[in-house]
């Protein structure tokens, strides 16, 4: 899912695989490699399900889907266990991701929760922001797929004749423009709410009467997104050392989010729209659903470009990171790929799932960290 804030972010060239040796990998053998296989099994549940995908990402290789099958059926309760699994089918390769001029840059890191807010089924003084559902004449297109006029485009709004045309940016969905053709499925405090909502691209919702009920991905409008956290320090609006989520939106909230006010016309400036569909809290404690259709799980979670990686695929993690608290510290863990987001572009680029709530969401959004990103592919298919 797509982070508040990419400034820092490197930009999309090129990259080269380095082949590596597991024992080169620091901290591969302290890490709890059972939870992370608990992880990729999960995606490999989905995988042989067929389970859909909420985003479709680059198709998995015939031997991930072969590593799959033998991990649903492994006897996997150690964490040596684990580690022999992953040693044995996969090998690592060091990401290293290369500007236009083919200069050598570093990873980059963000995070991402699932937001918990109040809500209501109804419009009332206290909500009166609409989330809304998506609407039947959005069509979601695949990355890559020449579009003609519409390439590049993640989306596309299907006429009554049956061609395609850009959709409805936000300031239009916004004013009404598809109001005919979609329906409010919760509503929230204001615009900022569900502005954060749509970029984390999940949340809880907690009716009045304290019961929840969960919003997932359904869709966006194809726009590009735009990070209005980089444009306010870009512009000098606020310092990169302040920017944080909640520094963000009171921001908004302080210069205002009626027509013709500072803060709406900043949230504007994304045209990306979101829609969700409404279901239950699963009462096993499981997180929201991500792009690859399975519950995404904290700190071992990622989203990446699904353009260029598959999902299910392991990824070594690297960095100094303020993960614990306001202190940097090792994070180096073996995450796996589950989720993407319009601002997740390139080889070595990754937002970190840190989990739901108040507490989830101040850690995720001090992630803006360069950081080593190493990959593990089959050992049985083709090298890159």
């Amino acid at each position: 899912m797509a982070a508040v804030a990419t400034f820092g972010a490197p930009a999309v060239a090129g990259h080269r695989l380095e082949a590596i040796g597991y024992a080169s990998i620091a901290g591969f053998a302290e890490d709890d490699l059972r939870t992370a296989f608990e992880t990729f099994r999960t995606s490999c549940a989905a995988m042989a399900s067929g389970a859909p995908e909420l985003r479709r990402g680059k198709p998995a290789s015939a031997a991930l889907q072969d590593i799959c099958r033998a991990a649903l059926d492994a006897d996997v309760s150690t964490i040596s266990a684990a580690r022999a699994f992953f040693e044995t089918h996969f090998q690592p390769w060091r990401i290293h991701p290369m500007d236009a001029d083919g200069r050598e840059q570093r990873g980059f890191l963000t995070g991402y929760y699932e937001p918990v807010v109040a809500a209501s089924k109804k419009r009332t003084p206290d909500f009166t922001t609409p989330i809304l559902s998506r609407p039947p004449d959005l069509v979601t297109l695949d990355p890559g797929e020449d579009m003609g006029a519409l390439s590049g485009l993640a989306a596309a709004r299907r006429r009554p004749d049956g061609g395609l045309e850009p959709y409805a940016d936000r300031a239009a969905i916004e004013t009404g423009a598809i109001d005919d053709r979609t329906e409010a499925i919760a509503w929230v405090r204001d615009p900022i709410e569900r502005f954060i909502i749509q970029v984390q691209g999940s949340a809880r919702l907690r009716w009045p009467d304290g019961s929840e009920a969960r919003l997932t991905y359904s869709g966006r409008n194809g726009l590009p997104y735009t990070s209005i956290g980089r444009a306010l320090v870009e512009e000098g609006k606020m310092t990169a050392e302040r920017m944080s989520l909640a520094a963000l939106k009171q921001w908004v909230r302080d210069h205002g989010q009626d027509e013709g006010a500072e803060g709406l016309a900043l949230m504007r400036r994304n045209r990306s729209f979101v829609f969700f569909a409404l279901g239950p809290v699963d009462g096993a404690g499981k997180g929201p659903i991500g792009a690859a259709g399975v519950p995404l799980a904290p700190l071992r979670s990622i989203a990446v470009d699904r353009s260029l990686w598959s999902y299910g695929l392991p990824f070594w993690i690297s960095a100094d990171l303020p993960w614990r608290g306001a202190e940097k510290s090792a994070f180096q863990r073996l995450m796996i790929a589950q989720d993407t987001g319009s601002a997740i572009l390139g080889p070595a680029r990754a937002d970190l799932f840190f989990g739901s709530g108040d507490e989830a969401g101040a850690r995720a959004g001090d992630i803006r960290h360069p950081g080593e990103m190493i990959v593990l592919l089959p050992r049985h298919q083709s090298a890159p």
